[in-house]
């Protein structure tokens, strides 16, 4: 068993969709980011890349090539799940936490947590998604940006 911790943070930008997830929240700001800015999806990633001791996502989709200008996290999180299968990993689970003292996210969570699960083929009952607000500290707590974080536990495939 293998266990990875990822986190990211974007800040919140005028004229931006807001997707968190896989998934479009209704909201007057979304994340500023080279790609859609999901720090979810981002964390997720991070956590799953680490516990297999691959690197981070920055390795894998640089920020400065123009091949993931606006891509979907989601597909990039297909590719990742992708490598780990490559490399013999099973995903145990994952459980992740959105920082946001705005918008709620209650609504949205079961969905984004299947299209996490979905991209990583994988069950839905294997992905947790929380939020929680930071009772107006900081800047997630100020409405300046949303940051998550995630663990993921990992084993190797027998045979």
């Amino acid at each position: 068993m293998r266990i990875g911790q990822g986190y990211d943070v974007h800040r919140l930008a005028e004229g931006r969709d807001l997707i968190l997830g896989g998934v479009k929240v209704s909201y007057e700001k979304g994340l500023l980011g080279h790609s859609d800015a999901d720090v979810l999806v981002h964390a997720v990633m991070d956590a799953l890349l680490g516990a297999a001791a691959l690197g981070d996502i920055g390795q894998h989709f640089p920020d400065t090539d123009p091949a993931y200008e606006g891509i979907s996290s989601i597909a990039l999180l297909q590719k990742v799940g992708e490598l780990l299968e490559g490399q013999g990993y099973h995903i145990e689970n994952i459980d992740a936490t959105v920082i946001a003292q705005r918008p709620k996210l209650a609504a949205y969570r079961p969905r984004m947590a299947e299209n996490i699960a979905k991209a990583l083929r994988i069950q839905a009952t294997q992905v947790s998604v929380k939020a929680t607000t930071e009772e107006g500290l900081g800047f997630t707590g100020s409405g300046e940006g949303i940051a998550a974080q995630a663990v993921a536990l990992l084993a190797r495939q027998q045979g």
